[in-house]
């Protein structure tokens, strides 16, 4: 099999367990864990919600000033994990590769199609900053309702999408006693797609 077809068979079992895992019941099949690293090298993970994917990675969006957009942008590397226990048996996505920005264009479409309140949140918001009370953000909230009453909400500057261009892509699927069984897809700095099968 040719390393482009490698990496196009993972993104089409993710897709089928994407698929799978709403009628499954899964309650948010978007949801992931996005685990990011300071220079000096310490983690923090957070869950966020997945809103495109496709073979250029996997897409997010944050305000890009909040903890995660930091870390990101100065050390521009991710590790992604979905979890859906009611598939099958229990299944994990491992995701890890580096980040890129998206671009104005993708993002400003992104941001146009969300809930006006949720536009206006992002105005209000100053993620990850110390908030002194609830009545502060309502307040911002409403500046934010004032401000841009009877007209379309803009995209903050910001505020955009970050994308996860994958380097391994790991499936875990579940199996009674811990016989698990894990296949690993990983690129080299060529460019070139493996497959293999790890242990549980």
């Amino acid at each position: 099999m040719t390393t482009a077809a490698l990496y196009a068979e993972a993104l089409a079992t993710f897709d089928q367990l994407f698929d799978e895992a709403a009628p499954a019941g899964e309650p948010d099949r978007t949801a992931m864990t996005v685990a990011t690293a300071t220079l000096d090298a310490r983690p923090s993970a957070r869950i966020v919600l997945l809103k495109a994917h496709d073979a250029r990675g996997f897409v997010f969006y944050t305000h890009l000033d909040g903890r995660k957009g930091r870390e990101l942008q100065a050390n521009p590397h991710a590790a992604l994990l979905f979890h859906w226990p009611r598939v099958r048996n229990g299944v994990q996505v491992r995701i890890e590769g580096a980040v890129e920005i998206v671009g104005d264009a993708e993002a400003d479409s992104y941001f146009a199609s969300r809930p006006r309140g949720s536009q206006l949140g992002a105005w209000a918001s100053k993620q990850s900053e110390t908030l002194e009370s609830r009545e502060t953000f309502d307040e911002r909230v409403h500046k934010a309702e004032t401000e841009f009453e009877g007209r379309d909400v803009p995209r903050p500057p910001r505020w955009s999408g970050l994308r996860v261009k994958p380097e391994r892509i790991e499936f875990w699927f579940g199996a009674e006693f811990r016989l698990h069984e894990r296949w690993l897809y990983e690129r080299n700095r060529a460019g070139e797609w493996t497959k293999r099968m790890l242990y549980p």
